[in-house]
């Protein structure tokens, strides 16, 4: 984001900018009193200067992270370094949807559809595993890596039910806020997510 830009924009259209650094963020006070609040990517706090120039270096993407989008409908994972992407793996997975049948029907038709979303959990966590397991281990050595983090997306509990799995444990403690909300994963919408994960947070209240 070229956030310099957007600055010069809004001091314009708001009668001049008196920019300041409150509560991890980067703010903008308008003379007409219109509000911006920038919060950096990766679930950052920023307390350096209160410099559009400062405030975009606090924004580039960690050395060592990761994306891990998941639904009933597949998974999408990638591991990067800074800007590029080291590998992936997007799937799909079939679960059936809900019935109105009522009954034994419906309890068999459930039990099926849970095992359904078991199976393609276990299949996400498998390649969740071999794809982002470099991070892992990483993080169980005993100087440990703060800089690798987490980015997920899709469903909660899909993404929960992947994280359980013992082999990804260090990894779920670096999960960083905001959670995407994301379709189905397929190739582009992981494309999508990891320039998201990437995009400084923006609230602006125009007066």
């Amino acid at each position: 984001m070229r956030i310099a830009r957007w600055v010069e924009n809004f001091e314009a259209r708001h009668d001049g900018c008196d920019l300041a650094v409150s509560g991890g963020a980067l703010t903008g006070l308008g003379g007409d009193g219109s509000t911006f609040e920038a919060l950096p990517p990766f679930g950052r706090a920023y307390d350096d200067r209160a410099d559009p120039s400062d405030f975009l270096d606090a924004c580039s993407p960690p050395a060592q992270w990761g994306v891990l989008l998941v639904r009933k409908g597949g998974f999408a994972i990638a591991r990067l370094e800074g800007d590029a992407v080291v590998e992936s793996k997007v799937g799909q997975r079939h679960v059936q949807g809900r019935t109105k049948a009522g009954g034994q029907s419906q309890q068999r038709f459930a039990r099926r559809r849970d095992n359904q979303a078991r199976q393609a959990y276990e299949a996400a966590a498998g390649h969740a595993v071999r794809i982002l397991g470099p991070f892992e281990e990483r993080l169980r050595s005993a100087a440990g890596d703060p800089d690798v983090v987490l980015v997920t997306g899709g469903d909660h509990e899909a993404v929960e039910a992947v994280l359980v799995d013992q082999r990804l444990r260090m990894l779920a403690t670096r999960v960083v806020e905001p959670f995407l909300a994301v379709p189905d994963p397929r190739r582009s919408v992981l494309e999508a997510a990891i320039a998201d994960a990437g995009s400084v947070r923006m609230t602006v209240v125009n007066t």
